[in-house]
């Protein structure tokens, strides 16, 4: 039967009623909400109107609780510790505040404040032209000479965090960035430097200056970044003349190695040379010492035999002829005898003691020590000579 039929009460008219029908009401959905909570902390759902103003009071202190402690919690976040190698760098709202040294510190919790450590202790490297495989070779390893030669260099870099701040800010990517820097930094020094003076004297140098250059960058683009150690570890010519280059290299060490002998052998024979020179001087003048002393010594003493020879003629004659006579005799072996004419024994004498005496002065001998043995053969030795024959003589 249709709603508007006579007789049909029971039906209602949708229109009629549309606001019973409608969404709940606010107030309905905050008791209902009110009345959840209070059961959820131990309130009583089935009470009247006293009941639910006690379980709304309950459910605000619950709220005011849980709050606290959110907010505790959240102000907790902010602690943080920052290690011995670190640094810290505090941000507030992503822009930079300070930064913290090692220890317990606190910042405004996230998203107020946030906090980057950093590692500053930690050695980096960065390296150009290793890791090749294949045995091909990096471009960035090929650099260009002063003479247009191409070389091919290897260098290590060794580097650490000087500048937290600076190394989180002002660079997107500090290693990549170092890495490029090194590279430009050696390209220009090598491009000053001819390719002999790279393999001879130059290498040391370049490395010296090419740490100059790179640290000079590193400040001027505020990486906060410093470089600990810079490294050329090898340097290759092109593989096509290798080869040559290996032999230019030998001979030039051969070339240093000649002329390291040649200052050695140098430095021992001059000092030798200049000690036998002198050695020769000090032996030329003893030498003239000595002859002028012996002529001055000749001079006196025939002065002084001059003396005497005024004084006393034949004396000193006699005297001269004995002592000439001895220096004579005393350089020779031969034994003079003098003997008597009517004497018919045969004389024995220690020849071999004389003939082998370590000295040979003139021996004075005693006839009476002699030994007289018979004459047994009609032949006489008769070859004594004497004194006083040549003496007559004179």
């Amino acid at each position: 039967m249709a709603w508007n039929e006579p007789g049909n009460n029971g039906n209602k008219d949708p229109w009629g009623n549309r606001g019973n029908d409608g969404p709940p009401d606010l107030d309905d959905v905050i008791k209902d909400v009110k009345r959840k909570l209070g059961a959820l902390f131990g309130g009583n759902s089935g009470g009247g109107s006293n009941d639910n103003d006690s379980s709304g009071g309950n459910s605000l202190m619950a709220f005011g609780l849980i709050g606290v402690v959110i907010f505790l919690v959240w102000l907790a976040s902010g602690l943080y510790i920052v290690q011995p190698a670190e640094r810290g760098v505090e941000l507030r709202f992503g822009k930079y505040v300070e930064t913290t040294m090692p220890g317990p510190h606190w910042h405004m919790p996230y998203p107020i404040e946030s906090v980057e450590k950093v590692d500053v202790a930690r050695v980096r490297t960065a390296t150009i032209g290793f890791g090749q495989s294949g045995g091909s070779v990096s471009s960035e390893a090929l650099m260009l000479t002063k003479d247009e030669n191409i070389i091919e260099l290897k260098v290590e870099v060794q580097f650490h965090v000087a500048n937290a701040a600076e190394y989180l800010f002002n660079v997107v990517n500090p290693d990549l960035t170092l890495r490029q820097m090194t590279e430009s930094a050696v390209r220009e020094i090598v491009g000053k430097t001819t390719m002999e003076e790279v393999f001879k004297t130059g290498r040391a140098a370049m490395a010296s200056k090419a740490e100059i250059a790179l640290q000079a960058l590193l400040a001027d683009y505020g990486t906060g970044l410093v470089v600990t150690n810079f490294n050329m570890p090898d340097i290759q010519p092109p593989p096509l003349v290798q080869e040559a280059f290996a032999d230019v290299v030998k001979a030039d060490a051969d070339k240093e190695s000649k002329i390291l002998e040649a200052r050695a052998y140098a430095k021992d024979i001059v000092p030798r040379a200049r000690g036998k020179g002198i050695r020769i001087v000090q032996e030329s003048e003893a030498y003239r010492n000595q002859v002028v002393a012996k002529a001055r010594g000749e001079s006196s003493r025939f002065t002084q035999v001059l003396t005497e020879y005024e004084k006393a003629p034949e004396i000193t004659k006699e005297r001269l002829y004995l002592d000439t006579m001895e220096i004579v005799y005393s350089r020779t072996q031969k034994v003079l005898i003098d003997v008597s004419k009517d004497s018919n024994n045969v004389l024995y004498l220690p020849l071999d003691r004389l003939s082998n005496s370590s000295t040979l002065s003139p021996t004075r001998i005693d006839l009476g020590s002699l030994t007289n043995y018979p004459q047994t053969t009609s032949t006489s030795t008769n070859s004594a000579s004497s004194d006083a024959r040549s003496r007559g003589g004179r």
